[in-house]
């Protein structure tokens, strides 16, 4: 274990200023014991540094934790995961009263429910935040893919989640978290409201305004209060991160069973690259050489959080950061550490081809319009583009302005971009076509129906 703490303490530092990220926080569990490190700026306008104490915002990796509460509640035969969500929530309603009516707690855990996912709505600040969401915000999703049809990850599937936590059991969500999950494992640094931010170093996101432009301070610290079942408020160390991993390695959160069911893959997903390959009840499944990974990723305004777990090697790593070429950064620093703890070895990312490829215009042109963005896609003098707009305020704030990016043929279904972006080249996957035209185009993990 000494050789991973030294690995990190000598090359933290060095590997944020590579990748232009302006502070991060990892912890790993090796041989029974975690070591720690953290290195760079939490907030570039105030110059205070990362410490190993500081807690980061995990995203959607509270999405685990949504997921455990709920297992909670099927373990103890209150919840049924294949019983329609309304049997809890009786006021649970869809722009499509039929989807509403079957969708089930299992189709939300595994993003197959098929409604608009991205309504990142305010409504209050407040315990009442969840609750006004699901009443006001969530019957006027529009449903994209019919139950069941096929993974389309959504956001707004885990606040109806929370929700049903919160009716079941009684209580605001971030109560939940604390009674269920935090006061259990002992953790020591975890906000699980703004409020409790302030107790801790906190890191603040940073972007860029433009792409290619130096960082700046995020304008905001957080998402919607109303978003906090799907990972818009929860922040930690990296180290009680890995002690809530330990958690489901030593099945101290559920019993052994539930958890093998939890990582049982329940649907496939779209080859994208760097996402994983299937999806459980809640987490996400990755095939790599070597073996089986399980986590999460989490992101949020600057700020990006990734989450692995190598069960049989009792393996648990978790990277947080504040902005920058994250994903780069995680492919080196997290496949380092995975290969040498757990002798799994990451897949590289896809790149544009050397040789031409053809895909047929018609199949990928079009408009794609979802809940907070809208891709047109073009073929101009032989070259494709993609113009992507923000649909809704909510959206400015992670894209301001317009943005076209030149794409290249992969293969006969897939467009890639021509120019990496935080280190990655960005895959569009284009799906379900009819009379020779794509229905949906999968970007981000999501399906984004056509419109034009």
């Amino acid at each position: 274990m000494t050789n991973v703490q030294s690995w990190l303490d000598g090359n933290l530092a060095d590997l944020i200023t590579k990748h232009g990220v302006p502070a991060a926080s990892v912890a790993v569990l090796a041989d029974g014991e975690v070591s720690t490190a953290a290195a760079g700026v939490l907030n570039l306008n105030t110059g205070v540094e990362a410490t190993v104490d500081s807690v980061f915002q995990i995203g959607s990796v509270t999405k685990l934790w949504t997921t455990t509460l709920i297992m909670q509640l099927v373990a103890d035969g209150t919840v049924d995961l294949d019983r329609p969500v309304r049997d809890y929530l009786p006021e649970f309603k869809l722009a499509d009263e039929e989807a509403a009516a079957v969708i089930t707690p299992r189709q939300l855990l595994t993003h197959s429910s098929g409604f608009s996912g991205d309504a990142f709505t305010p409504t209050s600040r407040g315990d009442d935040a969840v609750e006004l969401f699901v009443r006001d915000v969530i019957p006027g999703l529009a449903q994209e893919v019919p139950p069941g049809a096929g993974f389309s990850y959504n956001n707004a599937g885990f606040v109806v989640l929370g929700r049903i936590a919160e009716v079941l059991l009684g209580k605001p969500y971030h109560q939940l978290l604390r009674e269920r999950i935090v006061v259990p494992l002992g953790l020591e640094q975890v906000a699980t409201i703004p409020d409790e931010a302030l107790l801790y170093r906190a890191a603040l996101g940073h972007v860029a305004p433009t792409p290619g432009a130096p960082l700046q301070a995020a304008p905001v610290w957080s998402l919607v209060h109303a978003m906090a079942p799907a990972g818009s408020l929860l922040a930690m160390s990296a180290r009680d991160l890995i002690a809530f991993g330990r958690g489901y390695l030593d099945a101290t959160l559920l019993d052994r069973a539930a958890i093998d069911r939890l990582w049982e893959p329940q649907v496939d997903v779209p080859a994208i690259g760097g996402f994983a390959q299937h999806w459980g009840l809640g987490w996400m499944i990755f095939d790599v050489e070597g073996g089986r990974l399980y986590g999460h990723d989490g992101g949020t305004v600057g700020q990006s959080a990734f989450f692995r777990l190598v069960p049989e090697k009792g393996v648990a790593v978790a990277l947080l950061t504040n902005g920058g070429d994250t994903p780069a950064l995680y492919d080196e620093l997290v496949g380092h550490l995975l290969r040498e703890t757990a002798g799994v070895e990451l897949p590289s990312r896809p790149e544009p081809p050397t040789d031409a490829v053809r895909i047929a215009p018609e199949l990928v042109t079009g408009r794609y319009t979802g809940v907070l963005m809208q891709a047109t896609v073009t073929l101009e003098s032989g070259e494709f583009w993609v113009l992507d707009e923000a649909v809704s305020d909510e959206a400015r704030v992670l894209l301001p302005e317009p943005r076209r990016t030149r794409l290249v043929p992969l293969d006969e279904s897939r467009l890639i971009a021509a120019e990496p972006e935080r280190g990655v080249y960005e895959v569009l996957a284009f799906r379900q076509p009819v009379d020779g035209r794509a229905e949906y185009l999968f970007r981000g993990g999501r399906l984004t129906p056509r419109r034009h």
